[in-house]
């Protein structure tokens, strides 16, 4: 494997930032001269994924392209239509193969993602208030001194701050931000489970680089799809956005009436929709209470699998975490989920509504994004086949029980055991409770692309 080049990364593509505040940009790109020169000069302000030895910077700026903003650049035809086909067509017209019908549909999605196609999406993550404004201010100063974009539309996003403190909380209550992946050649820390078990089962490995960046092998030994001239994929990937509206109230009323009939009692209800309990602890470890030791221990939080769970009387089939990342449910030691691994970036938008209080009807979620080499095979798959239906988890139609779009008329099978204090139990008539507000298939390039771009010296002879 040839060695990756941290440096010509985007830092967004290869680890969290974990910053407290973060603003998107979404931009339009009025012409190709123009926004070649805007690019030029926003490159200077793209973090890499160099190790920070000075300690974390004060904010970070990424950027990335729909296909619609890489043809108004002006890339050569020869290199556009070498763009993977989900990519090229976008999020809004793979509607019907993700499930986005309904409430989810593109026709009740946010302005921005309804009107003219988004060109371009600035991630913006600061420390502080003061420190976002003032590079966001840099970034549109630059937009306006060289006329090469327009900001059409914004999302801010913020980390969860309760009972005063900065939380990995989101809104449904649940610790978040566990497991992403481990890629070769990739620095950061890293923890047994979040990588692929070894052959032998016995421990974990990281992931092919080419899972999460073109121009390297991914777990076939292959090549992923990407555009031409190879200089112009190589340490890039492709990012999903998608703006997850949350129903807290209707969450909190549904676990609270399910709760009262089901013997585990609400919260562990709420553990076997997600497969892990509110504080983070995994069910496959602890079935039956929460276990901040567990939690506090990067040896063991994500270090578990499902063969020895094979009837689902721990975590249920259809549990999130089960549903997103089956692990060894299938068998082959996980080689059959190896191939669907995507890198997470999520953070929270809008206000905290804490359980004492009565919750309104005020627009709160996660910005999710997922980094992919393949759209198609890694998160489109996932999307169709795990989380809206069910035969892979050998539950039929059924979907994944949190983020699944039931429309009132979903079931969640919950598997038990012979302890009465684990029974099976069916809740029926799920609800939403997860609503797409919009989002579209990007392209992140590398340092070398953008700067190609910039140049207009994308040649794909």
């Amino acid at each position: 494997m040839s060695k990756l080049d941290s440096t010509d990364v985007q830092g967004f593509a290869l680890r969290g930032y974990n910053f407290p505040l973060a603003r998107f940009l979404f931009l339009r790109i009025p012409n190709a001269r123009n926004g070649r020169e805007f690019i030029a000069r926003l490159v200077e302000h793209v973090e890499t994924g160099e190790l920070w030895v000075e300690g974390k910077p004060h904010t970070t700026v990424s950027v990335a392209f729909t296909y619609a903003g890489m043809a108004v650049l002006d890339l050569p035809q020869a290199s556009l239509q070498t763009f993977p086909v989900e990519f090229v067509q976008g999020m809004k017209a793979r509607a019907g193969i993700l499930g986005d019908t309904g409430k989810n549909a593109p026709d009740r999605w946010d302005d921005v993602w309804r009107q003219n196609p988004v060109h371009a999406w600035l991630g913006v993550y600061a420390q502080s208030a003061p420190e976002l404004e003032e590079k966001c201010g840099e970034i549109k100063a630059l937009a306006e001194a060289t006329d090469g974009a327009q900001v059409i539309g914004s999302q801010e996003a913020a980390a969860l701050v309760i009972d005063g403190k900065i939380s990995r909380k989101e809104h449904f209550g649940y610790t978040d931000g566990f497991g992403n992946p481990d890629y070769q050649g990739v620095n950061r820390d890293t923890q047994p489970g979040q990588g692929k078990l070894s052959p032998d089962g016995k421990s974990w490995l990281p992931l092919a680089t080419g899972e999460l960046l073109l121009g390297y092998a991914d777990e076939a030994g292959e090549l992923p799809a990407a555009p031409v001239p190879h200089l112009l994929a190589r340490n890039g990937t492709f990012m999903v956005y998608r703006k997850l509206h949350q129903n807290v109230a209707a969450f909190r009323t549904y676990m609270r009436e399910k709760g009262e009939l089901y013997p585990g009692g609400e919260k562990k209800l709420k553990a076997k929709f997600v497969g892990r309990w509110p504080d983070g602890t995994p069910l496959e470890l602890s079935p039956n209470h929460e276990d901040p030791a567990v939690v506090a221990d990067k040896n063991k939080n994500v270090n578990f699998t499902y063969a020895n769970d094979l009837d689902g009387a721990r975590c249920p089939f259809s549990a999130h975490i089960r549903r997103a990342n089956p692990r060894d449910a299938f068998g082959f030691t996980g080689r059959l989920a190896n191939r669907r691994r995507i890198a997470r970036r999520g953070i929270t938008y809008g206000a905290y509504a804490p359980d004492s209080e009565p919750v309104d009807d005020a627009e709160r979620g996660v910005i999710f994004m997922a980094l992919n080499a393949s759209i198609f095979r890694q998160f489109e798959f996932v999307q169709q086949q795990w989380i809206e239906y069910g035969n892979d988890a050998r539950q039929g139609n059924d979907k994944d029980a949190l983020l699944g779009n039931h429309e009132g008329a979903g079931k969640f099978m919950i598997q038990g055991s012979e302890d009465a204090a684990n029974p099976p139990f069916l809740c029926a008539r799920l609800p939403n409770f997860v609503e797409l507000r919009g989002g579209d298939y990007f392209f992140m390039p590398s340092i070398t692309t953008l700067r190609m771009i910039a140049a207009g010296t994308v040649d794909p002879r």
